[in-house]
Order: structure tokens, then sequence, then C-alpha cells
């Protein structure tokens, strides 16, 4: 939630030296707004040059990444929105930066706060009562969803490299990402942590009392409220993000009521690249998508159900489609039977025909297995024979001794070069396919085995690549 979104506030603020040429077109007003509960909010204003219109400026809400603050939004009010005459309200959240108060996820409490300040905006002369937008990344984007299922009436949003259900994305398949997660949890001292966050993180770094998790990320998911949301949402995403994938975004793009558009790009957290160059192009659609329904500009961004993904790398280009792009998925054997100890590893390769492919939807890797002695997990890991980088990775609990385990891969969007060959690595954590990777790192207590039999991978791929 903040190592990604550090990534593309670097872009934002290059994109934005190149794009205007001089010096920014706003100048933020800090200040400090004041919550019901006398929590102080460290918070910036930024407005357009000039005479506010009759019934006020529109103005957008900005939210900002886990461990980031206000200050990381202002280079996309001052170059983006100001010149497009949006106001823009800012603010550090609880626990971040210099606001007070302790760090709730989005919680109930963040909700509320949201409240507060989109009530403070609205009551200010020259901000309008009614056209008022939001836009969040990462954390930010949660908090946008959350305030919306609220009944805080944006009149647009655009939650950006977010999630809609935060159990799927912190421990699929009741398994934690625990080394991505004990790496969020560094970004916020625990001291600035809400006391229900410290009591559940062993839980989510360790994969246990998983109702406690669910109890945690519940409240602070969208996913169940999504049929009921009539908000126009420009939803943006990244292809290749092994914190929020395609699917978190999918899923909304599938369920909502309302005006709904969806891009696909380079951006994103690890091991998303988050060019430069990309940043316009996305900042724009966010701008379009505000004169739309903020405005009420006819330009067509809302006609149709439409899906764009951009190339990658990124070649200024995107493919658009009518709904989700097609795919095909491409089923393979991996046969054998190998016993492994704690710490050890099974490997193996297939090349697909074709090609080039570029995965796209719902990859899975079915294992038979047996002999399971104190082994309680198992980790896929799909990556390019060669490559440090995987494609994807996914892990599940086993809960008995032998059985098959189905394993769902996180849905990334990569390109696989004609006559790669794929790897399917197998064992108890992420490293099993390269040291550095990180993302599954529980690991079964010393002594364990288990015996890995056939596998099967069914690979989802795109009917027809876009990315060169």
């Amino acid at each position: 939630m903040g190592v990604g979104r550090r990534l593309v506030l670097l872009g934002f603020v290059a994109a934005a030296l190149a794009w205007s040429g001089t010096a920014l077109a706003a100048t933020p007003q800090e200040l400090t707004i004041a919550a019901s509960d006398g929590t102080q909010l460290a918070c910036a204003l930024v407005e357009p040059d000039g005479t506010a219109p009759d019934g006020g400026w529109p103005a957008v809400m900005l939210f900002h990444g886990l461990g980031g603050k206000h200050e990381d939004e202002e280079p996309f009010a001052t170059t983006y929105l100001a010149p497009a005459g949006y106001a823009s309200l800012m603010c550090d959240a609880r626990g971040h930066g210099a606001s007070g108060g302790l760090f709730g996820l989005d919680g109930p409490v963040d909700v509320q706060d949201t409240r507060e300040l989109f009530s403070w905006l609205t009551a200010r002369p020259e901000i309008s009562d009614t056209q008022i937008g939001a836009l969040g990344i990462s954390l930010g984007g949660g908090a946008v969803w959350n305030a919306v299922a609220a009944g805080i009436p944006f009149k647009a949003v655009v939650p950006e490299i977010t999630w809609t259900n935060l159990l799927t994305a912190l421990a699929p398949e009741n398994l934690s990402k625990s080394g991505l997660v004990l790496l969020l949890a560094q970004l916020v001292p625990s001291a600035r942590w809400d006391p229900e966050l410290l009591a559940a993180e062993p839980s989510l770094v360790q994969s246990t009392n998983i109702a406690q998790v669910h109890a945690l990320a519940t409240p602070r998911s969208v996913l169940g409220r999504l049929p009921s949301i009539t908000t126009p949402t420009l939803l943006i995403q990244g292809r290749h993000d092994f914190l929020f994938d395609v699917d978190q975004a999918e899923a909304a793009y599938a369920q909502l009521a309302g005006p709904k558009r969806l891009y696909i790009g380079d951006l994103g957290h690890s091991p998303a690249p988050n060019p430069v160059a990309e940043v316009p192009t996305y900042s724009a659609l966010a701008v379009k998508w505000f004169d739309r329904f903020l405005k009420g500009v006819p330009n067509g961004v809302d006609k149709g159900a439409v899906v764009e993904l951009a190339h990658d790398p990124w070649d200024g280009k995107t493919t658009v489609y009518k709904g989700l792009p097609p795919t095909k998925t491409v089923t393979v054997a991996l046969p054998g039977t190998s016993t492994i100890q704690s710490g050890g590893k099974v490997a193996r390769g297939v090349r697909i025909t074709g090609g080039p492919h570029e995965t796209f939807g719902d990859t899975t890797v079915t294992v038979r297995y047996s002999g399971a002695k104190s082994w309680d997990r198992l980790v896929a890991v799909l990556a390019v024979a060669g490559q440090a980088t995987p494609i994807s990775a996914g892990g599940v609990k086993l809960t008995a001794a032998s059985g098959t385990a189905k394993i769902r891969l996180m849905n990334e969007s990569v390109r696989v070069p004609a006559g790669a060959r794929l790897v399917v690595y197998l064992g108890a954590t992420s490293t099993v396919q390269n040291a550095g990777d990180a993302l599954y790192l529980g690991d079964v207590q010393p002594g364990s085995s288990i015996t890995v039999g056939r596998a099967t991978l069914a690979l989802s791929v795109l009917k027809q690549a876009v990315s060169r």
C-alpha cells in the first residue's frame, strides 16, 4: 500500500514537471481540521486560480496510500485537477504524517473522518455543495470504497490500485501473504496502530485464527455491497501487482450497478514497473471521468462498459474492450512424484506452444499430495525459466495428510515470450522460486515432509496477446 504508491508518486512528480513546463498551477493551502472527537488532521486545500463559478468549484477529495501523507497527492491536485477547474482536499489519515489518532486501516473511525471532511469542504462558500468526487490510491482507494458504501454522496469516484476484498488480498485461501504483510506493517509505527489491528496482526502473519482476520477484513471490504453502488466509478488497477491483483478491480467492474470503466496498466505495488510516461494517460482519464460526472461534460468516457488494457512494457497505447478481455485456458500436465523435507522444493517445467502469450484471468495449479507430516501449507509459484520475478503465486492451507490441493494464483497480466519455458515451483514458501521472493514466508516446522505427485497447470491467457 505504500511502496508501490511511492513509485507512482515519483511518476506523478516527474510527469507533472514535464507536462506543465513551468511552475505548478496552484499553491496548496496547509491547514489543520479537527475531527469531532478532537483529533487534529493535517490537510491541504488546493483551489484553481481565479474566481469560483456560480455554485462554487467542483471538488475532489484525495486519499494517500499506507505510510504516506497528504503531500503525496499534491502533484496530482496542482497539475491535473486545479488547471481543469477543480478544488482538492487531501489530509493525512489517522496515524499518518502530522495527523493525530491511530491507524485504523479504513475502519469505521476513518469513514467518519471522511464524512466530516466532506461536510467541511462543502460548507465552504467557494466550493460546490454537491459536485464532489473522490480519488484514492491503495489504502486511500479502500477509504473511497468504504465511504461510498457508507452513503457519503460522492458524485464520481476513482479507486486506484486497491482492494474490494481485503481478506482475499492479504490471505487468499486462508494462507497469509506473510512476507508482504510484514513489509506493510513496517510502514506505520506500531505505536500508531489501533489496538484491533495490533491484536489481529499475529493471526494474519501466521495464518492462524482466520476468524479474527475475517472479523477485521469484512467491515473494511466493499465486495458484498458492490451491486447496490450506483456511483460512477473509474477503476484503475495494475497489471502485475502482488498486493492487489486484477481480480480486486474485476469484481467491482462485474458487479457495480452504475456507470463504470476499468483501466489496467503498468502501475501498482511490487513488481509493477510504474513507468513515468504512463502517468499522464491514467491521470487525464481520471480528470475526464470527473468532467463527465461533476461538470456534466458529454465527453463519451462513460459510453458502453469499457475496459482498457495498457501494453506491457508501456508503449503509449492501450487495447480497448467492450467488456472484460476474452481469455482461453491452456491446460497442461506436470507429471512426477517427489518427496521433500522442510526447506525443499519441487520444480516442474513445460513449454506452451504458440505465442507470445499474455496471462490474464484465473490460473490454477492442482496438486495431488500424500504423506504430509506436519506439513500444513502448499505454495505454488509460476515463473518463466531464467527470470527472477515470477508471473504469479498462490497458496493454500492443507488440512489432511493426503488429497488434492487446488491452488488459485493471483490474476496477473504478464507477457510470456513465444517458446519460453514455464516453471511451476511447489513448496512451503514462495522462496522456493527465488530467495528474494518474500511473498509467502510462513514456513512449515523443521523435519516436516510431504510427497508431491502429479500436478496440472490451467493457465488463463488472453485469446489475443496485445503486448509485443
